[in-house]
Parts: C-alpha cells; structure tokens; sequence
C-alpha cells in the first residue's frame, strides 16, 4: 500500500511534508522504521509528480502493490525467515465484553473475529476454532475474564496460554484489538509466548475458596475497626486496656453492654483470668458516655462481625472437604507424622479450624513444618498457589525466578545496570518473605545464616536471600519427597566458623594481639 500525504500548496503557505509508507506484511505495520524520510517543496513550486519524487530523490528498496520494480534495482530483501512452531496457534484479546480471536490467514476468509462474552458466544467461539483446525490457543486479558473462556477451551482440548500482558506489550505501533489479537497469534506462532503457570482444575478450586476466606476475614476486620470507633465516640477505653475485643473478655463485656449493663464494677467482673490488666483498671475504662447512636453502630458492628465469623467456619469446612479429594504422595513405608514442634502454642484468631498439617503432610508427601520459619499457614499457600506438583519448573533455580527472589540482572554495554529481584506479585513469594522475617530468633543453621548475612547485607536484602533459600528447601523437599534434616548443614555451619575465626584472626593481628585457643569450642 502507498499513502501520499500534502496536497497543492497556495501561494505562501508553510512547507508540507509528504510521508510514504510501504508496508508488504501485515506486523510490518507496527514497526515504525519503514517510514521513509519527509520529501519537503518549496514554498513557491507546484506540485511535484510523486514519481518524479522517487526518480529524483530517492527509490524504496521495496516493491508497492500495482508497479514492480525494475530488476537492476531490486534489492535483496533483509527481513529474515522466522520458522513457524505453532502453525495451529490462534490469539484471543479477551475483554470485558467483547472477544477478539484471530487464526492463521489461510484457514478462513475471515480469519479475525470478534465474540460477545456470553458463554452461548464462547461456545460458538471454541466450535469455530475447532472447524478451523486451530490446537493451540494463546490469550491476553487483565482480571478474571480470562477465567471461563479458558475453562471452555480447556476442557475442550485445547492446549491453552495465558501470556503475561507484560511480555507482549513491548512493540510501539497502533493499538487496538484486532492487530492485538493477530499480534498474540504471531507471536504464539513462532514460538515468542510464554504460558503463565496455573495450577490444576482441582487446586483452583482450593484456592478460589481460599481467596474467598482471605476477603472474609478482611471485612471482618473492618467490623472490629468500627467497634472501636463506637467505643472510642462514647470514650470507652476497653480496647486500650485489653488486647483483643473479640476474645472472651471483650465479646463477653460488649454484649453485657448491649444488654443495658452499665455498671463498670459489674462489667468488670466478666474480666477472664487470663488478662493481664487489673479488675480496677477494665472498670476504670468502662466510665463513658454511653449514647444511643454509637449503641446502634456497636451492636450492628457485632451482628456483622459475627455473622462474617460463620462465613468463615463455612469456608474451613469446605476447604477441608475439597483437601480430602486432592490425592496423596505418601508412600506405605512412610513414617507417621511427627509431633507439632510446640504442641502448646496457642491458636491464632484466624487460622484454620481443623488439623490442616496431617492434611498438607498427605498430599505433599513430606512434612514441610519441619523447615525453620515455615507453618502450616505458609505450606497451605504453597499448596494453593503452586499446587503439590512442581514438575512446571525444571530446576530450584527456576522456581526461585519464578517466585522473583532470585537478582534480575540488567547488562548492557558490558557493564551491570541493575541486579535488583523483579517485582512479582506472587502469594506465596510474600508468604515465604514472612517465613524469613521469622528467623531472626531461630537457633537454627537458617537462623544463623540470617542473623550473620543481616550484618552484611542489612534487613531488606536478606529477608530477600532468606527467602530464596527456603525457596530451594521447599523445592528440593517435595521433588524428591525426603524429610527435612538439620545435619546436612553441619558442614556449612563449620566453614562459616572457620570464616568467622579467620576475620577475628586478622582482627587481632591489626591491634597487635595474638589469639591463643584455650580449649575446645563446641
């Protein structure tokens, strides 16, 4: 196609520029270097014979629909042959409302076409590709559309990629949906796509139910906020002198509130043994300015609160349900399930109301809680953001990529621009985060490793190099599905020894001291 910009100019107007663009390839379109240099006239000439521009100016090296070029000046064409690996590749662009899917060119008069997101609509969508001898299918979208088209596709077949918005975004050039579509199915086409990681059907739905307890606890939370409020309009202090509202203390005072108890003396009296703050002080607290509007909101604040706690014991009931038909890794020679390390430790507000540990311990094959700084809380977000097969990532090393713990290095002339870790908003890599922040008390190899690499490398960045080990850990663990032992450091915790006496070693030396071992080191 040619396109002439610039008409007949007027005696005294500016200087225009003509642009010619030759384009012989449809992605060709979206590489703005086959823009020819503007052919500028002069204020006071006609107009010049396009023609007359190139015989006098300048001759593209590339041919234009209805005219060839002589041979003498044809040139060879540089653009090189790419080799095709998926010929049966389309690319869907999914919206909110509307889906663009485009297939290879030689498969339908119409190869690009656009789908309503009615499931009737993505049905008739999956049987077009069908007819159309399409296989292999690669999508982009944002939220969850994704999510039903790419169960229909699945389900019916297809092998599907869902390909991070990131990694096809970068080629300047027109947008809209219908070059985004043809773009995604060139790129799949030729091999350019990576697939998402996205566990099975039967770990999404664990996960979904998860993510739906997660929410719920959120906005129980924010009922707890506006209980405080209501109790800090009408100046009652029981939340400052007591640490949680919601235990028994503070449910069983705000109720006796609610039931028209005044008397501080007497609400004190509902004070568990277990509260560190005296009788006197929680009665001190309860003297307050008790008003009808702040009573309404308390007691709404309550109702909702509660009413979101049964939601969520729903939710664990489910969860344990749905952790029963996950199938098992436990072989028949298999030790039982060791004891908890601190059988007595008290159960956090929000944790999962049933033995969730012999659960994970089945389907991973291997107790993961043995590892330093990791819970059960931290394994369950394993299991539902990974799933129990790692098989998707062929190493340690790719895993810890994938989760962003590892540097991303940035090279260019030679010389490092950058080595900080990639910004990945990954459930599990925040999980493992927190994992690490826990070891700072560890009497452990890791505990050790975290508390002497924090001196070098500071908080932030060990946290970080924490992660990443226990990123390994876990990953050696579950692919070959041996328990954790403490003794395979025994050998690093000595060579970090003998570091640590050559440093005092020198240290010495520089203040003119000699140290002199006075018996055997444990």
């Amino acid at each position: 196609m040619v396109y002439v910009g610039g008409t007949r100019m007027q005696e005294g107007s500016k200087p225009r520029i003509q642009w010619c663009l030759f384009s012989t390839s449809p992605y060709f379109s979206l590489a703005p270097s086959l823009v020819l240099t503007p052919l500028v006239t002069a204020r006071e000439s006609r107009r010049i014979p396009f023609r007359r521009l190139l015989t006098e100016h300048t001759r593209p090296t590339c041919g234009w629909h209805g005219e060839s070029m002589p041979k003498q000046k044809r040139a060879r064409s540089i653009s090189p042959t790419i080799r095709v690996l998926e010929p049966d590749a389309a690319g869907i662009d999914i919206g909110a409302t509307e889906v663009y899917v485009a297939i290879p060119s030689d498969r339908d008069p119409q190869p690009v076409r656009r789908f309503s997101t009615f499931t009737d609509d993505l049905n008739r969508l999956a049987d077009w590709l069908r007819t159309c001898g399409v296989k292999s299918v690669a999508m982009e979208s944002t939220s969850v559309f994704w999510i039903p088209l790419f169960q229909i596709l699945e389900d019916r077949g297809f092998r599907v990629c869902l390909v991070n918005a990131r990694h096809v975004k970068n080629v300047p050039g027109r947008k809209t949906d219908v070059s985004d579509c043809q773009w995604l199915q060139y790129l799949h086409s030729v091999g350019l796509l990576r697939a998402s990681h996205r566990p099975p059907q039967t770990i999404c739905v664990v996960r979904s139910i998860c993510r739906h307890r997660e929410s719920l606890v959120q906005m129980a939370t924010v009922h707890i906020q506006h209980m405080q409020k209501a109790l800090d309009q009408m100046n009652l202090q029981l939340h400052h002198v007591i640490s949680d509202i919601t235990g028994t203390t503070g449910l069983a005072i705000i109720d006796a509130i609610l039931e028209g108890e005044r008397n501080p003396e007497k609400l004190a009296t509902l004070r568990d043994g277990r509260i560190a703050a005296s009788r006197e002080t929680i009665a001190r607290a309860l003297v307050g300015d008790y008003r009808a509007e702040h009573l309404f909101t308390l007691r709404q604040s309550l109702e909702a609160y509660h009413q979101y706690q049964e939601w969520i014991a729903a939710c664990d009931a489910e969860i344990e349900r749905q952790l029963r038909v996950l199938p098992g890794n436990l072989a028949n020679d298999q030790k039982p399930l060791s004891k908890p390390k601190d059988p007595h430790r008290r159960p956090r507000r929000n944790q999962l109301r049933f033995d969730l540990r012999c659960h994970l311990y089945r389907i991973f094959g291997v107790d993961l809680t043995e590892v330093p700084g990791i819970s059960g809380l931290t394994a369950y977000t394993l299991l539902t953001e990974v799933g129990s097969d790692l098989s998707a990532f062929p190493s340690a090393a790719a895993f810890a990529s994938w989760l962003g713990l590892c540097p991303d290095n940035r090279i260019s002339g030679g010389k490092v621009l950058s080595v900080a870790t990639r910004k990945v908003k990954n459930r599990f890599a925040i999980a493992l985060r927190m994992a690490a922040q826990s070891l700072h008390r560890s009497q452990s190899y890791l505990g050790q490793y975290f508390r002497r690499m924090r001196t070098r490398l500071g908080t932030p960045a060990v946290i970080t190099a924490a992660a990443h080990k226990l990123a390994r850990i876990l990953y050696h663990l579950i692919t070959t599905r041996q328990s954790y032992q403490e003794s395979t450091f025994t050998t690093m915790e000595e060579r970090a020894r003998q570091r640590q006496l050559l440093r005092l070693t020198k240290q010495a030396a520089s203040f003119g001291f000699q140290l002199t071992p006075t018996g055997s080191v444990p």
